[in-house]
């Protein structure tokens, strides 16, 4: 495989960024992935699947076999949004958009049921949609922000949770998106790594309590990947550079991480993992 860009020049986009304007442009179109069938005939809806990681995941899984509907959060996505149905159709699949903001309940629980009808029902559900905002100091973190953080970070990820349950079949899977900030902390992150250290938990609280249902829950908690929330949320001398103080001294690309989630989605590859954290962070360690 060519190997991926490794660093980036100091830029920034307002949030929630746009694919067409990060420099280096991320690898997260799956072009050198060849699928295998480990998710043939089934049906994923992929929240936060326009770009980034969830393009790379959606695309994934359609040379996999699935058909995907993703869920993205305003208008000024929809390019990203078309281009990744684009990619998933290329390889002859169906590919539903939603657009909407899963910060409110009954969009998150529409979402989940218009999904399965457009779909034909639901064998997997990515939570991936995540929001941040980079604070060094704690006084300067308002309630406001702190809310907005865990609405979108933790409290979707409840509802969209409990709205899969009416959908989800014995074999169906559930895959959250952490981070490797809810892992060990981020003094300018402090409410992301706290809503994704709660994502971890109840990612793994939930599978314990789906263990007898045939649904495996399970969680990728990311390190640092080159997609357009890194140039839209953090300020320029963080992004310049973004990723090389890993042991790896690069910053890692969403087509790198996609693979992880179809592992979990893929019953034939992962039958006895539930209630895991796995974490492809180009080489920290962490205890546990």
């Amino acid at each position: 495989m060519e190997q991926p860009p490794s660093s980036a020049p100091a830029q920034q986009q307002s949030p929630p960024g746009a694919t067409e304007q990060m420099r280096p442009r991320p690898r997260d179109e799956m072009r050198d992935y060849v699928g295998s069938g480990n998710l043939a005939g089934k049906r994923a809806l992929v929240v936060g699947g326009d770009s980034g990681i969830g393009r790379a995941v959606s695309v994934a899984f359609a040379k996999e076999g699935a058909d995907v509907a993703l869920a993205y959060l305003d208008t000024s996505e929809d390019a990203d949004a078309e281009h990744t149905a684009a990619l998933v159709r290329e390889q002859g699949r169906e590919c539903h958009l939603f657009r909407g903001d899963v910060a409110e309940e009954s969009f998150c629980t529409r979402l989940v049921d218009d999904a399965a009808e457009r779909l034909g029902g639901l064998d997997v559900l990515v939570n991936h949609a995540g929001t941040q905002a980079a604070q060094d100091d704690l006084r300067s973190i308002s309630t406001e922000q702190f809310k907005r953080t865990f609405e979108v970070n933790v409290f979707a990820v409840f509802w969209l949770c409990k709205a899969a349950l009416r959908h989800l079949p014995e074999g169906g899977a559930i895959i959250n998106t952490g981070s490797v900030n809810g892992l060990r902390g981020n003094k300018g992150l402090m409410d992301y790594s706290a809503s994704k250290g709660a994502v971890h938990v109840l990612t793994q609280s939930i599978a314990q309590s789906l263990a007898d249902s045939g649904v495996r829950v399970n969680c990728v908690a990311p390190g640092p990947v080159w997609t357009p929330l890194i140039p839209a949320t953090l300020p320029e001398d963080k992004v310049e550079g973004f990723g090389e103080q890993t042991p790896m001294q690069r910053m890692g690309h969403p087509d790198e991480i996609a693979p992880s989630y179809v592992f979990f989605a893929s019953d034939r590859l992962s039958s006895y993992y539930t209630g895991e954290v796995l974490a492809p962070v180009g080489g920290e360690t962490h205890p546990g």
